[in-house]
């Protein structure tokens, strides 16, 4: 398969750290060079904060990726750099890339970037804190983002919540209630498909793939999830 060998960079989701991504830098090894691959540097304590201020962890962790983005950047500097970002990281990435001032940061590093490649991505919700994010990225975004970096959002449709059926499909619908307001709907078992689809963006839906990077699952990062969305690198 023809991929993009562009560096890459990962970036974590959120309450997820930067080793729990060492399988999907391996897997993605397989079509980029591994010395081209960073993952950011993010740890559970970026997300909450000490002591706790969850409504600041999007500041922190654009820190780490504007690092990892410098770094990647001074090693190969005519090659444009895609972000893939997990979760809520893609609406970190997509404040960063936006240029526009987040509770008193803002980064101008955007034309580092060529792609963002979202993975079970909400960019939109009703949840408190990640809602900070969206409506940030609601008011700011224009099609001038997408004329300089591709967009491309990815999600499962794996299971549909349901009231009515076992205990996955009980807690998938309680989940997707709590990001768009009701549960019956497909989605990767954290995020349903619906929240994901960004205006302006490709908008690819998979099937068989998780969220959560468990153990034993087959999440956005095994080996085998890799290989259902990497042609979109």
């Amino acid at each position: 398969m023809e991929t993009s060998r562009n560096p890459v960079v990962i970036l974590p989701g959120v309450l997820f750290w930067d080793t729990l991504y060492i399988g999907m830098k391996k897997a993605l090894s397989a079509y980029v060079p591994e010395e081209k691959i960073a993952i950011a540097p993010v740890h559970v304590h970026d997300w909450i904060g000490f002591p706790p201020s969850p409504e600041r962890s999007t500041n922190r962790v654009m820190k780490a990726l504007d690092r990892t983005i410098a770094a990647m950047r001074q090693r190969y500097p005519d090659e444009k750099i895609t972000i893939v970002a997990h979760s809520g990281g893609g609406t970190v990435a997509m404040v960063y890339l936006l240029e526009r001032p987040f509770q008193g940061d803002v980064y101008k590093r955007r034309s580092s970037v060529g792609k963002l490649l979202a993975l079970g991505t909400p960019f939109h919700t009703i949840e408190h804190y990640a809602k900070i994010k969206t409506d940030f990225i609601d008011r700011h975004l224009t099609p001038a983002l997408f004329d300089e970096c591709r967009v491309v959002s990815i999600v499962s449709d794996q299971y549909t919540g349901s009231l009515e059926k076992g205990f996955i499909e009980r807690m998938c619908y309680m989940f997707y209630k709590n990001a768009a307001g009701e549960g019956a709907l497909a989605g990767d078992g954290i995020v349903p498909v619906k929240s994901c689809f960004l205006k302006g963006a490709q908008n690819v839906t998979i099937s068989g793939v998780e969220h959560l990077p468990t153990p034993h699952t087959n999440w956005y990062g095994t080996r085998e999830s890799v290989e259902k969305w990497v042609q979109w690198l």
